[in-house]
């Protein structure tokens, strides 16, 4: 399992990179693992304001449908609207062209509170 360590990470599999004052968000190799075949992506209207914790996007997949939860509060200011006709980006490449959405947050110290690397890896090995 991929866990790069310039990340941060939600306990609901989340990662978050931290990009000139806004955060790149997307689903986690664990994740996507998990999931299986991505099919679909709903991905949040840009200008929507989120909330840390709660859902703000869905990926669906051969075998289930899942929330995308936000890692800090904020706005949506861009999407991954290539999700829409590639949406298995989210398997082949989910730190790189497979990110969901960037927001500009309230507080980017907000970032400190996620899992780092190593506590993702406890997180995901439990």
């Amino acid at each position: 399992m991929n866990v790069p360590e310039d990340l941060r990470y939600t306990a609901d599999h989340e990662w978050a990179r931290l990009e000139g004052g806004q955060v790149r968000i997307g689903i986690t190799d664990y994740a996507q693992d998990a999931l299986g075949d991505v099919v679909f992506v709903q991905l949040p209207e840009p200008g929507k304001g989120v909330k840390a914790g709660e859902s703000f996007a869905e990926v669906e997949s051969t075998k289930s449908v899942s929330d995308v939860y936000a890692p800090v509060d904020g706005t949506v200011v861009e999407i991954n609207a290539d999700l829409g006709d590639a949406p298995q980006r989210l398997n082949d490449d989910p730190y790189g062209e497979g990110w969901i959405c960037v927001i500009r947050p309230d507080d980017t110290g907000a970032l400190s509170s996620l899992l780092d690397a190593d506590g993702y890896r406890k997180l995901t090995e439990s």
